[in-house]
Order: C-alpha cells, then sequence, then structure tokens
C-alpha cells in the first residue's frame, strides 16, 4: 500500500486544477472554428469534433499540444501560447455544448 502513495500522491500534485468559464472559452474559441467549427462541430473528418467531448480529456489533449508531448503541425502551434486558465476555458466551452449526433 505504501508503494501505491509514492505513486498516486505525486500524480495528484503534478495536476493544476483550474475552472474553466465556458463564456470566456466561447470568447476565445474563435480560432477553433476554422477547423472545429462554430459550434464544435467540424464539416471535415480530418478535424474532430470538440462539442460534447469531456473538458479533461481536451484539457490534457490541449495542454499536450502545447507542451510538445503531442504533435501536430497545426494544433501545436495553435495550443502554444495557451496558457492553462485559457485551456480550461476552452474545454469548459466545447464540453457544454450538444455533440453532433
Amino acid at each position: 500500500m505504501y508503494k501505491l502513495w509514492l505513486v498516486v500522491v505525486p500524480l495528484l500534485m503534478s495536476f493544476n486544477v483550474y475552472a474553466g468559464n465556458p463564456e470566456a472559452g466561447k470568447a476565445k474559441a474563435s480560432a477553433c472554428a476554422a477547423c472545429h467549427g462554430t459550434q464544435g462541430v467540424s464539416t471535415n473528418p480530418v478535424w474532430p469534433n470538440l462539442a460534447g467531448q469531456h473538458a479533461a480529456y481536451l484539457a490534457i489533449a490541449l495542454k499536450a499540444y502545447r507542451d510538445g508531448r503531442r504533435v501536430d503541425p497545426l494544433m501545436s502551434l495553435m495550443a502554444r501560447p495557451l496558457s492553462d486558465q485559457d485551456i480550461a476555458d476552452l474545454a469548459a466551452y466545447f464540453s457544454s455544448l450538444p455533440p453532433d449526433c
């Protein structure tokens, strides 16, 4: 049990918790609309729909692009200037939208 805590506690401490604001995310999402649609639903199958995705997933993905752990020429460039709060806001916004069913 002790060894488990040696792994779990540092992992939990490594997550920065930022409460995302969907309204702030909406204001920041204009750059995303070109590929992911104004309501988070892409018209191109190459680009994923963001509407209705889990906020945690979106935040993890954006941070990975920003920090170079996930690489895509366009997404890495778009995510590089985002702060943790920007990412939390965008994730809150897109997760609040109804998914394209």
